[in-house]
């Protein structure tokens, strides 16, 4: 071969993995896969389901743009978080519009919204690498990590080059244990999860860049089931990992798609529902493919990149979807 054709397939090989970290797909779907790593799962049973229509009714001066999370609380209320200039919305079952949420605070990168069981919400900024827990009444109570100091830059920032442990790297999302212990998915620039105390104090964490069992390439969701299992996202390599509340590595799924959002529905039989691109997966607790519903498209009936999801039972789903610019309630039959 001569060497401008070598240097030609080097391009293009480079530009196909550029277009699959892009896209989230991760780089062993139909490559080399790491040495323990579980085969790709058979292409899953499809989902009869259909979209709610016209579920959100926004205000005439309200627009949402790119939607990327959403929870609901123990009332049914809906959050929805975009990346407009009202970032954190509230809605009521039904979709009428209640308020706006966290007025004055900083928001460059919404990535995320949860609900804790005492109906806390939480919402998670990529840009600003925070985690802010806000009571029942929407005032703040707690906020994990440090935003960017500009002012500081050339003092701080170059005499600690390295973010502090206790701080996040554009952090993606947040989950809790049974006795109240915080665990952050943290994120595009670290890849690792951060285990926090109730009170706020970092107690460890796990996690590095890499394709093994236990390191992460963007740890982009993460949830906790009944049994205290948790549940990551390991979304540029393709796969969800399971790990106790230590950080011990269990097992690792790959289920059709690259996982870029995680819900979980409550007892007793639990379920989760996987958004992915084009497509949201049902799965259950020990990692079984129970079907799959959608295409990809920008209309209603069809998927995009499904950022942020919610299950709030096994046949309700909310899916946020961040190229089309809205929220979509489904019922899955």
């Amino acid at each position: 071969m001569r060497v401008e054709h070598k240097l030609t397939a080097a391009r293009l090989a480079l530009s196909t993995l550029a277009v699959t970290a892009a896209l989230g797909l991760g780089a062993f779907d139909g490559g080399v896969r790491p040495a323990g790593a579980q085969e790709q799962r058979p292409a899953a049973a499809p989902l009869s389901f259909h979209v709610v229509n016209n579920f959100l009714k926004l205000p005439e001066h309200i627009n949402m743009a790119e939607v990327v999370g959403t929870a609901l609380d123990s009332q049914g209320h809906v959050f929805v978080l975009n990346r407009g200039h009202q970032p954190i919305l509230e809605f009521n079952p039904d979709g009428t519009f209640i308020r706006s949420i966290g007025e004055g605070i900083p928001t460059e990168g919404p990535h995320n919204v949860r609900v804790d069981p005492q109906d806390n919400l939480w919402y998670i900024d990529a840009g600003t690498n925070l985690v802010m827990k806000f009571d029942q009444q929407m005032h703040i109570q707690m906020v994990l990590g440090r935003r960017p100091e500009p002012w500081t830059y050339m003092t701080h920032v170059i005499e600690r080059a390295i973010p502090q442990p206790m701080n996040f790297y554009q952090p993606t999302d947040v989950t809790w244990g049974p006795d109240g212990s915080i665990f952050v998915a943290d994120g595009y620039g670290n890849s690792r999860v951060a285990k926090f105390s109730k009170e706020g104090n970092l107690i460890k964490q796990w996690g590095e860049r890499g394709t093994a069992p236990g390191e992460f390439n963007t740890p982009h969701s993460i949830v906790i089931d009944q049994k205290n299992n948790l549940y990551v996202a390991d979304r540029a390599n393709g796969r969800i990992q399971v790990f106790d509340t230590e950080g011990s590595f269990k097992q690792e799924w790959r289920i059709g798609g690259a996982p870029w959002s995680i819900c979980i529905t409550p007892g007793p039989r639990q379920v989760m529902y996987v958004g992915s691109v084009g497509k949201v997966i049902k799965i259950d607790t020990d990692g079984k493919v129970l079907g799959s519903m959608g295409k990809f498209g920008r209309v209603p009936g069809t998927f995009d990149w499904v950022h942020g999801i919610a299950c709030p039972n096994e046949n309700t789903v909310y899916a946020a979807q961040e190229l089309s610019w809205r929220l979509d309630k489904l019922t899955v039959d």
